[in-house]
């Protein structure tokens, strides 16, 4: 029997199981893979989460990080954008971050459940089980979902975004890690057909993160990858030197299905964090953040529940509050902003505007962004 069961051990559920556990609450950490292994993801977190992530144990002075302050924004045709930005941040892998999560969660006594994979969760009196295609089952006063996207357990919990997203539009992302001589401190933004790509520097050795968002009817029109980048990347100059670059893994990240459609942050009493709340468009360059910040809001309900200051439906009530306060206007402009920018000349007046007012552009990247969340 644990306090707290945490389904996912991404971003969102190792930073609620290591504040949990300096709260000194028996947490289960449920991951379908094992540590360390690379993730579909931009890796840039904005400098908003910096001590948040102090506070969970990362030594970030030491990583010796990038720090990244600056954008760079192509179309197509040339138009080009490059402004600083209000508050930037810095370029780390998922594969060194969460693994350094990971063992900072162990140290403190979380459970981790790696290689489990999470057939299905139930609650009856006051307790959840979640069931595991091993056999095991898992106890629990709370369950927290942060298993990302998409998941089988979204279809068992009858979630109304999957069945909806029969009639929408789905994306596909592909992730590399290349070597290149762009600023360290830059990072790219540059469109093509119906897609985007982003490149910026991570960790402190030779690699940059180069990962793109495009419609799945994109590559159904081409028999590889490889063929899709040429064919799709070949008016931008800036992405015609990308793929290029040498490859610091021999096959690309990929992940399919992708839905930015409205979702809910509670289902059956599972509250739900990181992009299985809400999953923001990756131009805005937040959902690392919001990952985090999310589990901090998460941890402080939780807490209040277990110390009996709160009943499960105050829990439950406060954190969908709190969590649309935080997070529902930087979804729906960051929404709007990806349609737009699908839209080539649509993309290209828009940049002419933003070239011209630099408070418009300001404007534009606080609306997608928050403060920092944490003081220690």
């Amino acid at each position: 029997m644990f306090d707290v069961s945490i389904i996912g051990g991404g971003l969102a559920g190792l930073s609620a199981s290591i504040e949990l556990a300096k709260k000194k609450y028996k947490v289960a950490l449920i991951e379908k893979k094992e540590y360390p292994f690379h993730k579909v993801c931009g890796e840039y977190i904005s400098l908003e989460s910096w001590g948040y992530l102090e506070y969970l144990g990362v030594d970030l002075v030491d990583l010796k990080l990038p720090i990244i302050d600056e954008l760079h924004f192509s179309t197509e045709n040339g138009t080009e954008l490059k402004t600083k930005l209000p508050l930037g941040g810095f370029g780390i892998s998922r594969y060194t971050l969460d693994s350094m999560l990971a063992k900072e969660a162990e140290l403190l006594g979380v459970q981790l459940f790696q290689n489990a994979i999470a057939e299905n969760v139930s609650f009856q009196n006051e307790t959840h089980t979640v069931s595991l295609r091993s056999g095991e089952r898992i106890t629990s006063k709370v369950v927290l979902g942060s298993f990302g996207k998409r998941s089988k357990l979204d279809l068992k919990l009858n979630r109304e975004f999957v069945s909806s997203d029969k009639t929408t539009k789905n994306f596909v992302g592909v992730k590399y890690h290349i070597k290149t001589d762009l600023p360290q401190n830059v990072i790219g933004l540059h469109l093509f057909h119906n897609g985007y790509c982003g490149v910026s520097k991570v960790d402190g050795n030779e690699a940059y993160c180069m990962c793109y968002l495009t419609l799945a009817e994109n590559l159904k029109k081409y028999n590889s990858i490889a063929e899709m980048e040429r064919e799709l990347f070949k008016k931008n100059k800036h992405l015609q030197q990308l793929i290029s670059a040498e490859k610091l893994y021999d096959e690309p990240l990929t992940i399919s299905q992708i839905s930015f459609k409205k979702k809910t942050q509670i289902e059956d009493h599972v509250l739900m964090l990181g992009d299985a709340a809400g999953l923001i468009t990756p131009l805005s360059g937040n959902g690392m953040s919001m990952a985090m910040n999310a589990a901090h809001l998460v941890t402080q309900f939780v807490d209040d529940f277990l110390k009996k200051k709160i009943s499960r439906k105050e829990m439950e009530i406060g954190y969908k509050r709190g969590w649309n306060a935080l997070f529902t206007k930087r979804l729906w402009v960051s929404r709007k902003l990806q349609t737009a920018i699908y839209n080539q000349k649509v993309a290209n007046i828009l940049i002419r505007i933003l070239n011209r007012s630099e408070k418009l552009r300001y404007l534009l990247i606080s609306l997608t962004h928050g403060k920092p969340f944490f003081k220690s």
